[in-house]
């Protein structure tokens, strides 16, 4: 996955990512909470996309699997990006992206 990017628009994108850069690591959940400095429980509620999680836990988490946030404008205004109009990809289809793209 090295200098790939992956849009990232749900807690469910980002748990899906981050579970597949694990997975692809071949870490445990408990390996990479004791990295990181959170619990086990803690890595299964993001990985499942909890949307209320500490950003520092998040960010910390992220360092742990050598991952980092790229943030960058998408264009438009946020008016015309309703967060009821967005759509989010179902976390299978995310998964077998991320792993297709880190062979």
């Amino acid at each position: 996955m090295e200098g790939r990017k992956v849009d990232i628009r749900t807690p469910h994108d980002l748990g899906a990512a981050a579970r597949g850069r694990r997975q692809t690591l071949k870490l445990s959940q408990a390996e990479v909470a004791a990295a990181a400095g959170v619990s086990r429980a803690w890595v299964t509620e993001f990985e499942a996309g909890k949307p209320t999680v500490e950003l520092g836990r998040v960010l910390a988490l992220l360092e742990a699997l050598d991952l980092t946030l790229d943030l960058r404008a998408s264009g438009g205004t946020p008016a015309q990006r309703s967060p009821r109009t967005r759509t989010s990809p179902d976390l299978g289809s995310l998964m077998e992206e991320y792993k297709r793209g880190a062979n």
